[in-house]
């Protein structure tokens, strides 16, 4: 866990120190007023598969921007934006037949790791507490970008065995569910924040229907960073 924190923390501010300068120069303050908030966010999310009981959790990394939309009331806002890296799936399947006898004796007894990659849209609203706390809940849509099944398998004395199948057309395209978290503002105003989302997908995503019901779950674990001037805090 300890890690998986560092990368996290590394990745993010490695990727903000230079995505800041360049939104910055071409956007300036336009992304950021006194109504809406706009920043960068990533970090760790653990996926699984639902129907698969098999079927082991999949770490992976995201990456994506927000937007934080003031409302009238002065705690509630809407929270939205892309997270355009989303790695979801699954790992520790059982190897099935590739219909190739020289694939198929390779990799028998070996295990496949799912990887589903969409681009994910989530539309929450987002309630500030007390203590730079807040709560936000709502739906999050994602289109699907691309989805292959990796086989591995252990041989003795010999590099580990990898295989690649892509398996995009046997997923749909669309994927949609609920989503909801909380979170933290470290410094307070608008500073830099951490938190922790659930997605529960609804919809089953592979398109085989005689095959059983498939659902997409994630656990996210982010920090935020918002961008441009006008982040700072006025009065």
């Amino acid at each position: 866990m300890k890690k998986y924190l560092l990368i996290l923390f590394m990745m993010i501010f490695g990727f903000a120190a230079n995505s800041q300068v360049l939104i910055s120069i071409l956007l300036g303050d336009k992304l950021n007023t006194g109504k809406i908030e706009f920043g960068l966010d990533g970090g760790i999310n653990w996926s699984d598969i639902h129907g698969l009981p098999e079927a082991n959790s999949l770490p992976g990394f995201n990456l994506g921007f927000y937007f934080d939309i003031k409302l009238k009331h002065p705690n509630l806002m809407i929270n939205t934006g892309v997270i355009v890296k989303s790695p979801l799936g699954a790992k520790g399947l059982p190897a099935y037949p590739l219909n190739n006898s020289y694939l198929d004796s390779a990799f028998a007894g070996g295990s496949v790791t799912r990887k589903l990659r969409y681009f994910n849209v989530p539309v929450m609203m987002k309630y500030k507490l007390k203590n730079n706390f807040y709560v936000k809940a709502g739906i999050q849509l994602g289109l699907r970008a691309n989805a292959f099944d990796e086989f591995t398998n252990k041989i003795v004395d010999e590099k580990d065995l990898k295989y690649k199948l892509e398996i995009k057309d046997q997923f749909h395209p669309l994927d949609a569910g609920l989503a909801f978290g909380l979170g933290y503002r470290i410094t307070g105003g608008y500073g830099m924040n951490i938190g922790l989302q659930y997605y529960l997908g609804l919809v089953d995503v592979v398109i085989d229907d005689a095959s059983p019901n498939q659902y997409n779950r994630s656990l996210y674990l982010t920090v935020g960073l918002p961008i441009g001037k006008s982040g700072k805090k006025t009065k």
